[in-house]
């Protein structure tokens, strides 16, 4: 016989006091494991232990819970029982309702310290200076490519990256009134413009495209004037009481950013293997014939996969580069760590920006 409404929900109560008792069980067992690492030294996150406890979740579960699910729920565990040992002080783009504010939450989960910047220096000045232990900037973008300022300050900055997530982006626009009628002006990173001026020159022809730092600071000042319209996410219009005039304008919809989390190497040093991951390096080869192509030789001869590879002026006046290269593995891993040695043989500048676990 089916059971009645009131018959489940007491069933549910009774297992949500269950969740309750043992997820306090949980976190006096983390407070104990934060004891010890007091006294060992050891940093209180580290995200390739949590990616392997999630990961040993999802291959047991059994649903009908989604492993996405999962991953989110433990998630926002871990970062409850974390922050009883110290909550995580995290720099990134803001004000509220960014996107990197959404990138730092679904890294580290609520239970954090938010620390909103101006801009992307100010991030590195946070994280480096002591007042966040960890910055959230993004990199690359499927559509627009890398972000050039966040790679300048990475080749110049005592961080070093630890970890990565991978956002998938939805711009709408954002405004006063639920209307396109009578937009004057259209406010937003300039990176969001242009992943969306196909759709603002079918739409908003006449409407003016003004950048700004942040797509929630654009957010922020259109809703001051009914005249202006933002490009942001939900939670900034949430944020800034602001009505969604048009959904996901994006021109590719599988638009997705690309962040990665930043700190000191005395904060928290580098991630242990875990079997999925990636060494991010800065390079530069003396200015010959073949020197680039004599670089990835190592690369081949060692079977290490490289899943991007980009360049940015080194502002010599020489027409020297840098490049930016992502290598799939661990130098922990006997040939990455034979094919690093060889490549940082041939370069006339060498520089691991961080070894860190793949983003799911």
């Amino acid at each position: 016989m089916a059971k009645t409404l009131p018959e489940l929900r007491t069933l549910i109560d009774a297992v949500d006091k269950e969740l309750l008792t043992l997820l306090n069980r949980r976190a006096g067992l983390a407070n104990e494991v934060g004891e010890v690492k007091r006294i060992d030294g050891s940093p209180v996150f580290r995200p390739e232990r949590e990616a392997q406890v999630i990961g040993g979740l999802q291959q047991t579960n059994a649903g009908p819970l989604k492993n996405e699910s999962v991953a989110f729920i433990w998630r926002e565990v871990m970062s409850a029982c974390r922050a009883l040992e110290a909550p995580q002080r995290v720099a990134y783009l803001g004000p509220k309702g960014t996107f990197s504010e959404e990138a730092a939450l679904r890294f580290f989960g609520s239970s954090i310290t938010h620390l909103p910047c101006a801009n992307f220096d100010e991030v590195f000045h946070a994280a480096t200076a002591g007042s966040a232990e960890f910055g959230v900037i993004p990199v690359e973008n499927s559509t627009e490519g890398v972000v050039t300022r966040s790679l300048d300050l990475l080749l110049h900055s005592p961080l070093h990256i630890v970890g990565e997530i991978s956002l998938l982006v939805r711009h709408n626009l954002l405004r006063s009134t639920a209307s396109l009628e009578g937009v004057e002006v259209v406010l937003a990173h300039p990176q969001a413009l242009a992943q969306c001026q196909q759709w603002l020159s079918t739409h908003l022809p006449n409407a003016e495209r003004r950048a700004v730092s942040s797509n929630a600071e654009g957010a922020r000042l259109a809703a001051a004037n009914p005249a202006w319209a933002a490009i942001a996410s939900e939670r900034a219009g949430a944020e800034f009481g602001l009505h969604t005039a048009a959904l996901a304008i994006q021109d590719v919809a599988f638009n997705r950013t690309r962040f990665v989390v930043v700190c000191l190497p005395t904060t928290m040093p580098a991630p242990q293997a875990t079997g999925k991951d990636c060494i991010s390096l800065v390079v530069s080869v003396p200015n010959r014939p073949g020197a680039v192509h004599d670089m990835l030789v190592p690369l081949k001869q060692h079977g290490v996969s490289m899943t991007r590879f980009e360049s940015r002026p080194a502002r010599s006046g020489q027409w020297e580069y840098y490049f930016y290269i992502d290598l799939q593995g661990h130098p922990s891993q006997p040939q990455v760590a034979a094919a690093l040695q060889d490549l940082q043989g041939l370069c006339a500048f060498y520089k691991v920006l961080g070894t860190y676990p793949l983003a799911d």
